[in-house]
């Protein structure tokens, strides 16, 4: 059936601002070493000695000027201005200044994109609540509006704060190549298996790490995860809260870790959700992301099958209906489909929705629909599905949502893979995902050709002396397994990482709208109750 208006809105609403599939790691060389960002030189992420200076008072104590906001920019994904929340608080939008370089704190300044919806209790209010949903690369200009009415509860004491990290939509967007370029770099094949299509894919990769230098080349170097961490500290002044309120999501957490670690006296009531281990150098985190999404499918494949007749894809069991998805996406790798429009599906935009369905359990049924779709030769759902992953609207212009990933993975990560050793590690990944595996092993080579050198292989959030913060992990997050939140509370430190299970699909958690964990979250950030270490919420 063709893929209506509803159906095709309904799947582009499914892009998260989290930990994101296409662009999973910018991989290298192995290595466990970590990096402790107060010791790295800021702005310069290959690191040294430097350490920063005091921040000029009149960046500290500069004056925000709030305004109503306006519909997002193209980088940011587009669409129209945020609508008032309920009892009419409508949604407010200033720029803040930070140094480009903190090591020359008195230097250029690069502007910061801010946004907030002010608490409804005012008598009451406790401060600001600062969220980043993850990426990185995921607008907050645009994500916080979209996810407001979850966190309807807490704006009764906090102003709700977010903002575009420096290198993302309005806050200095990195850009790269223009829409068509992007639109031939995402449908190319992204698992070659010739040396024909290993010199293609080695070349894309050349081509979009040019464009970035060429476009962005400036603020290349100071778009990393230690930069964006002093930036909320500045935030925090600046907002006039003598503590940070935090909730991390994803790819936010390890930004919240790497603040906790830099400024642990400052860290007030702080939630991680959806829980990046900070233990995994970009391979083996690359390797539990395949896990997790074939994790993901195979729960997929179970509940399509514990509905019987109903269920369209076939199969009796879970590895039938596995076989015949690995059948679909390697047929669609030789022969592309019809998709949208002119444009055909590839098997990596085939990979790409398939992903992209399995953050959400909600966009399951898409999901079946379609495989089905595509296995009748209409390729149109899994590729809106690709589309929203990669940050491309309707009208095919594209978020700088991936040109950011890649930007900010790529300052963060010392690895650098070469074509070897990328081949040598395939098979570990295929072992572990037979539908991802390829994906994602491929995807070692991210930032292979990048111009600017990574800071670590893995961050120090170590955080000694911080508040509690409350640790979140799902048991079926495809995206950030469930192991990282043991692995973050570990590492943040004895009395500092307090963890909560929650027995669930899809990634992330407080957003699925279980009760026991929104309680326990709620309770923490809105009363000060640390719920005990190893709640279990079913």
């Amino acid at each position: 059936m063709p893929l209506s208006p509803e159906r095709r809105s309904a799947a582009l609403a499914a892009v998260t601002a989290v930990a994101l599939l296409a662009a999973s790691g910018c991989s290298g060389t192995p290595g466990s070493d970590r990096a402790d960002a107060s010791d790295a030189a800021l702005g310069n992420p290959a690191g040294g000695n430097a350490r920063a200076t005091s921040i000029p008072g009149d960046l500290t104590t500069q004056h925000l000027r709030w305004k109503t906001c306006r519909a997002p920019s193209a980088s940011e994904g587009g669409g129209t201005a945020p609508s008032p929340l309920p009892g009419g608080t409508r949604w407010q939008c200033a720029t803040m200044k930070a140094p480009l370089d903190y090591a020359k704190p008195g230097g250029a300044t690069i502007d910061l994109a801010l946004i907030r919806a002010k608490a409804r209790d005012t008598k009451h209010r406790i401060g600001s609540l600062i969220f980043n949903f993850g990426g990185p690369g995921g607008s907050g200009i645009t994500g916080l509006p979209a996810f407001a009415k979850d966190y309807e509860k807490l704006r009764s004491r906090y102003d709700l704060v977010s903002f575009d990290p420096r290198g993302v939509g309005l806050s200095d967007g990195v850009r790269c190549e223009n829409a068509k370029q992007l639109d031939a770099y995402f449908a190319q094949d992204a698992t070659p298996t010739t040396p024909a299509q290993e010199k293609a894919f080695t070349k894309g990769l050349a081509d979009f790490a040019a464009a970035c230098e060429k476009n962005s080349g400036k603020i290349l170097p100071y778009v990393g995860t230690t930069n964006a961490a002093r930036d909320m500290e500045l935030m925090r002044q600046v907002l006039g809260d003598k503590k940070l309120y935090y909730f991390g999501i994803s790819y936010g957490t390890e930004l919240g870790g790497v603040y906790a670690h830099l400024y642990p006296k400052s860290v007030g009531r702080a939630v991680f959700d959806a829980v990046v281990d900070p233990t995994q150098n970009s391979e083996q985190g690359s390797l539990g992301q395949a896990k997790g999404f074939q994790l993901a499918l195979d729960n997929f494949e179970k509940d399509c099958l514990a509905r019987g007749a109903a269920c369209r894809l076939p199969g009796s069991t879970p590895k039938e209906i596995q076989s015949f998805i690995i059948d679909l996406l390697n047929r669609i790798e030789k022969h592309p489909i019809q998709g949208i429009g002119a444009r055909k599906l590839t098997g990596t935009q085939a990979t790409n929705g398939v992903a992209q369905a399995l953050y959400s359990k909600d966009f399951w049924p898409y999901l079946e629909q379609g495989l089905d779709e595509a296995d009748g030769g209409n390729g149109a759902l899994l590729l809106a599905l690709s589309d929203s992953l990669n940050g491309r609207d309707q009208n095919g212009q594209y978020s700088n949502l991936q040109a950011a990933n890649v930007a900010v993975n790529c300052a963060d990560s010392k690895e650098r893979y070469t074509l070897a050793q990328t081949k040598e590690r395939l098979p570990a990944f295929r072992k572990a995902s037979p539908v991802f595996g390829d994906y994602l092993g491929w995807g070692l080579m991210s930032c292979s050709r990048w111009p600017v050198k990574g800071q670590w292989r893995t961050p120090d959030v170590s955080a000694p002396g911080s508040a509690p913060i409350l640790i979140v992990g799902n048991t079926g997050d495809p995206a950030t397994p469930y192991a990282g939140a043991k692995a973050m509370a570990t590492a943040l430190g004895k009395g500092v990482g307090v963890e909560l299970t929650y027995h669930g699909q899809g990634h992330g958690s407080y957003d699925s709208g279980d009760r026991c964990v929104q309680n326990a979250v709620n309770g923490y950030l809105l009363d000060g109750k640390v719920p005990a270490a190893g709640t279990v919420c079913k």
